[in-house]
């Protein structure tokens, strides 16, 4: 925390450049709205050897990789980083297919088949998360509640529509 009593190891705006001519369902726009305000109202998040935050995040994705753009809560850059996605491309595939399974069963199947189908969402879910804290060890340290939100934004921008 700094002098003000303000954390700040944490992520303070994020931009996802996003194919805005792709048309998402209510489920997924839901799931990003939730993730980006869930994120910025709690993380903890910080740039191994780099400056404090508070950040400001952008994610995109580029050429196979997944680029963190991080400036400072001035919008100074800091620092931007690719991370190649291909590691990802089978756990992100595996949560499609599930979320899809989970949305339609939400419709016409009982509560207990719809819990178990989200029990494994959120399974899918965590292994992308810890995933994605491994793929980026010695460069940004972030807790699991951060990393399952970026997760989920991950997943926004990999939809093609």
């Amino acid at each position: 925390m700094d002098g003000s009593g303000e954390k700040r190891n944490r992520i303070c705006k994020i931009d996802l450049a996003e194919n805005l001519r792709v048309r998402r369902n209510a489920d997924i726009e839901h799931e990003r709205t939730v993730a980006i305000f869930d994120l910025l109202d709690e993380n903890d998040f910080e740039l191994v050897g780099g400056p404090p935050g508070p950040y400001q995040l952008a994610l995109s994705i580029e050429e196979n990789r997944l680029i963190f753009d991080l400036k400072s809560e001035a919008g100074l850059a800091i620092d931007k980083h690719p991370l190649p996605l291909t590691p990802f491309r089978t756990t992100i595939k595996d949560y499609f297919t599930v979320c899809e399974s989970y949305y339609d069963a939400i419709k016409r199947l009982s509560p207990s088949q719809i819990e178990a189908l989200d029990m494994g969402r959120r399974a899918v879910h965590n292994d992308g998360s810890q995933l994605l804290r491994d793929r980026l060890e010695g460069k940004m340290v972030m807790d699991f509640n951060t990393a399952r939100r970026l997760f989920t934004l991950i997943c926004v921008l990999h939809i093609r529509g």
